[in-house]
């Protein structure tokens, strides 16, 4: 009978999975809308107690916007500061001046890896958009080639390295320690960017050639903003890194004062990553804001302006987090650890697995990593013999693979390079997809070492 129970619940699952592709993608229905609906017709499908579908799903969007919200605001208002003051322009020339013309596609992936570490994914995309269509204006090259690179640097921050929310999520499901978890994640993030971003980009742009007649291009590329005076290359790295350095500062309290006292409270609380954001925002208001000559009102302006875009991708993410829920609470979450456990895979494998099959369920990264860790967590601590900071790695790498129809990624990315959707399965879901498994195989390469 269990049996029986655990296959349907799958079938449901599935059937709302499917719902979910064909209401948002043929439909064109508002997947914050679809989310909400499906979510609620799958706890009644599975049997869930009526009293409890809505409480399950504001549960869900409750325990992700909680912290989410928060960082995708300031991580936000930190991007478009950098945007408006030119400074993203000048980590753009100043990379490109490094690696000359004719590696574009590898200048674009360093500067998402490294605008991309305070900022959401979407921030970053948003924020970097303009650089690579610059980029791709000034050197004549296809939008694949730099845009691909650039968006792979960006998801491999965004899967695997804190202060990344899924990430810090999972670094805390897991016990895991936030300094040894970021170094870990350079080790195995730095290469998996590099083939899934310049090297794969470089190939796959000469099949796939967007239409060049793209109506954006001529909205970020603005000439009347050239020759202006940029800021410098060192305050700029300065401001955008500053909030990683702080939570470095955070985890590492330990080492420079003894716990419990007020100097090691203080720079914990400086490491949380919504004060880390807090403090480089506040910092950005005069590096990239009064030294550029804006004033007060122009600072409020930008940071107003850039709140609007970013309320339909948390709502998403928040509706992808009540569906999550729900997934977990109806049972269906169980019924797939059932079958991920019943394959005796090392935990490794496991979270990878389970945040994989999340991952193309609900097309969130973040919902994926978010609930993998709250079901795969209580099995590794009972198992042990793994380490904690690589089980955040293999889950993140799970988080991101074959982003689909449901992802909002898939539809930024296919808008703003001007692509078709069968363009967008061959560039963007087989780079996430490869980000996905290579960044697990260096993960398991790894655990050997350590």
């Amino acid at each position: 009978m269990e049996a029986v129970q655990g296959s349907a619940l799958l079938v449901y699952a599935l059937v709302a999975v499917i719902a979910l592709i064909v209401l948002i993608a043929k439909f064109k229905m508002n997947p914050f809308i679809v989310l909400i609906v499906v979510s609620l017709v799958l706890g009644l499908a599975v049997g869930m107690p009526m009293g409890n579908i809505v409480k399950a799903f504001e549960t869900g969007v409750g325990g992700a916007l909680g912290h989410i919200a928060l960082v995708v605001g300031l991580g936000t208002m930190l991007g478009k500061m950098m945007a408006e003051s030119g400074g993203a322009e000048r980590i753009a020339n100043t990379m490109i001046k490094a690696f000359g013309e004719k590696n574009v596609h590898w200048a674009m992936m360093v500067v998402a890896f490294i605008v991309g570490l305070p900022v959401f994914f979407e921030v970053g995309f948003v924020l970097l958009v303009p650089i690579a269509f610059n980029v791709a204006k000034r050197t004549g090259t296809n939008m694949v080639l730099v845009g691909i690179p650039m968006v792979a640097g960006l998801s491999v921050v965004h899967g695997l390295i804190p202060p990344h929310p899924a990430a810090l999520l999972a670094v805390t499901a897991y016990s895991a320690d936030i300094g040894r978890t970021i170094l870990y994640a350079l080790i195995v993030g730095i290469p998996t960017a590099i083939i899934a971003g310049p090297i794969f980009g470089k190939l796959i742009s000469k099949v796939v050639i967007p239409n060049p007649d793209n109506p954006l291009i001529s909205q970020f590329v603005d000439d009347s903003k050239k020759g202006r005076e940029l800021p410098g290359f060192g305050i700029t790295l300065f401001t955008i890194l500053l909030p990683v350095a702080l939570m470095l500062i955070g985890s590492w309290a330990d080492l420079f004062f003894a716990p419990k006292t007020f100097a090691n409270d203080f720079l914990r609380l400086i490491g949380n990553s919504v004060i880390a954001l807090l403090i480089a925002t506040l910092v950005s208001f005069w590096t990239f804001g009064k030294a550029r000559g804006f004033g007060a009102d122009q600072i409020l302006k930008f940071t107003n302006e850039c709140l609007a875009p970013i309320a339909s991708i948390t709502l998403v993410v928040g509706a992808g987090a009540g569906f999550g829920r729900i997934l977990m609470d109806g049972g269906v979450s169980k019924a797939i650890v059932g079958i991920a456990t019943d394959a005796h895979l090392s935990p490794l494998l496991l979270g990878w697995f389970v945040a994989a099959l999340i991952r193309v369920a609900t097309g969130s990264a973040t919902v994926a990593m978010t609930t993998a860790c709250g079901i795969v967590a209580p099995i590794v601590s009972s198992v042990g013999g793994t380490r904690p900071e690589l089980m955040v790695l293999a889950t993140g790498a799970g988080s991101l693979i074959l982003s689909h129809v449901n992802d909002g990624g898939f539809w930024l990315v296919k808008e703003y390079f001007n692509m078709t959707v069968p363009q967008t399965f061959k560039t963007w879901t087989v780079m996430e997809t490869l980000v996905s498994v290579v960044a697990l195989l260096f993960t398991l390469a790894l655990a050997t070492v350590v």
